[in-house]
């Protein structure tokens, strides 16, 4: 077979966008270009990747599929070779692409990036956010080199690298009585009404705390934005649960009180995931180190409440 490799990036990306014009549009190329792409290494293969439907796009054959999951290994084996290159007779350069669950970036991101740049300061880093669900998608699908996000997303042929433990807590508004106290029980939450962060998994995690001890909570806001949660707990339109604590909470305004709960909870794991069997090129490998580094160093500690 003869191909290259900007022919492989055109068609993972359409496979990817699911459109020929939506995979133009993101590289930056005709449609003709992407089109010939694909005839020509449909022709060698001998078999069609995609179903071309007038009017409805296209969609991937089962071969294809496979085909698109093989072309995804071999362009991250590429970029991984050409970091590796450049980093030959010197220290770990090139950039590392990192997909992040935008609702914790906030508060665990910002002492890696410093602490990573400070080392490495001639590399690059690009970062992709959403919810819990899409992190894991960037990662599956080539985009991103690494994905920080909770254990319960790993899937097979994954592997993870935990950071810290983050039980679940109640974030109450500074002048709420409760907010003198310790701690506060599920059963005490119950009852208050609750501002739910309703993104894929989250949503049902949190509702899941209550049905496990045979609770209901009183749901009567709910969101898609950690900062709007937190924005309506300091207004007064109740209570939320969260697992990270905000990055402003140690200010000498805080609006918050963040209150562990009582009861015998999972504690959920925040940490990396790598594809399984993949070699990393040698600065993704130096990023993780360092993340492990900042463990050790009880860099996280101040960002979970125990």
């Amino acid at each position: 077979m003869h191909f290259t490799l900007k022919q492989l990036k055109y068609i993972e990306a359409t496979g990817r966008l699911g459109s020929i014009a939506n995979a133009a549009a993101e590289l930056n190329i005709s449609q003709s270009s992407i089109t010939a792409a694909i005839g020509t290494f449909e022709s060698q293969l001998g078999y069609d990747l995609f179903v071309r439907t007038p009017a409805k796009g296209i969609s991937v054959t089962p071969a294809g599929a496979e085909t698109l999951r093989l072309v995804r290994g071999f362009i991250v084996q590429g970029r991984h070779f050409e970091t590796d290159v450049l980093s030959v007779g010197g220290d770990a350069t090139g950039s590392v692409r990192i997909s992040c669950y935008a609702t914790a970036a906030p508060s665990f991101l910002p002492p890696i990036l410093k602490n990573f740049k400070s080392v490495y300061p001639d590399t690059s880093i690009k970062l992709l956010e959403g919810n819990m669900e899409a992190t894991i998608t960037y990662l599956v699908n080539g985009e991103a080199d690494l994905a920080f996000t909770y254990d319960e997303m790993v899937e097979q042929n994954q592997d993870f690298t935990p950071l810290f433990g983050a039980p679940a807590y109640a974030l109450i508004a500074a002048d709420d009585p409760l907010a003198n106290e310790k701690s506060v029980s599920l059963a005490n939450l119950a009852e208050r009404p609750m501002v739910l962060l309703d993104l894929p998994r989250t949503k049902e995690y949190f509702i899941g705390l209550f049905k496990k001890v045979g609770l209901t909570p009183t749901l009567a806001h709910s969101t898609r934005s950690a900062e709007i949660a937190r924005a309506l707990v300091a207004g007064g339109y109740g209570y939320s649960i969260l697992n990270i604590r905000p990055p402003d909470y140690h200010a000498k305004d805080s609006r918050f009180r963040t209150l562990p709960i009582r009861g015998d909870l999972r504690v959920p794991v925040f940490g990396i995931v790598t594809l399984a069997g993949v070699r990393q090129p040698n600065i993704v490998k130096a990023f993780i180190k360092q993340c492990e580094e900042l463990k050790r160093a009880g860099t996280f500690d101040e960002i979970v409440v125990t």
